[in-house]
């Protein structure tokens, strides 16, 4: 799923450049054969620590802007980070900030903002909120766009379920899922308390 997202960020037009922050050497290796940056972490302490050390990398490096999305979102498209980008006014460069929200509206799965530090994140349950708790507390307007290959984030097994019952590409989720369940039918039927 890492893959295909991070094939298809490159690809949306008004992207400076496309950025992984890790502290995973597997993940470092991925990143770099496919042509992003990579920011490397000391230790993984979780998805809000590492957008925050990112952020702080890419403001210290004169950065005006990021946009963050997380890498389980299957079903997006450059168009669709173009389409986020499109939301910002003409001439408006900063203060901004913009959220894509999840399917269930409980998390944030796209995040646009200049300066890169203007708000407080925090990842995890009801993000969303908490997040548009930080825009209004900055005196900013309250800018929400909905994506629907965006908002599908897999968290659980009924997002994996959902992704399954509207995909129709050939990226290599859908192939790794299809071959996952075919395995899993192959295997002999266990009744329960075998081992």
């Amino acid at each position: 799923m890492f893959r295909d997202v991070l094939s298809q960020v490159p690809r949306a037009r008004g992207l400076e450049e496309t950025v992984v922050v890790t502290g995973d050497d597997k993940v470092a290796a991925i990143a770099g054969s496919l042509g992003a940056r990579v920011i490397l972490e000391n230790a993984e302490t979780g998805e809000t620590a590492a957008v925050d050390f990112a952020r702080t990398s890419l403001k210290d490096a004169g950065g005006e802007a990021v946009m963050i999305i997380p890498g389980d979102l299957p079903l997006v498209r450059s168009g669709d980070i173009e389409s986020v980008l499109a939301q910002v006014p003409d001439g408006q460069i900063a203060p901004f900030a913009l959220l894509v929200p999840s399917h269930d509206r409980l998390g944030t799965n796209a995040l646009l903002l200049a300066p890169p530090d203007i708000i407080k994140l925090r990842f995890g349950y009801d993000s969303f909120r908490y997040h548009i708790s930080q825009v209004s507390a900055q005196g900013l307007p309250v800018r929400c766009f909905e994506n629907e290959r965006i908002a599908l984030d897999i968290d659980e097994p009924k997002d994996l379920e959902k992704y399954l019952a509207i995909s129709r590409d050939g990226s290599a989720t859908l192939k790794t899922l299809r071959r996952f369940a075919a395995d899993q039918r192959s295997q002999p039927s266990r009744r329960v308390g075998e081992a």
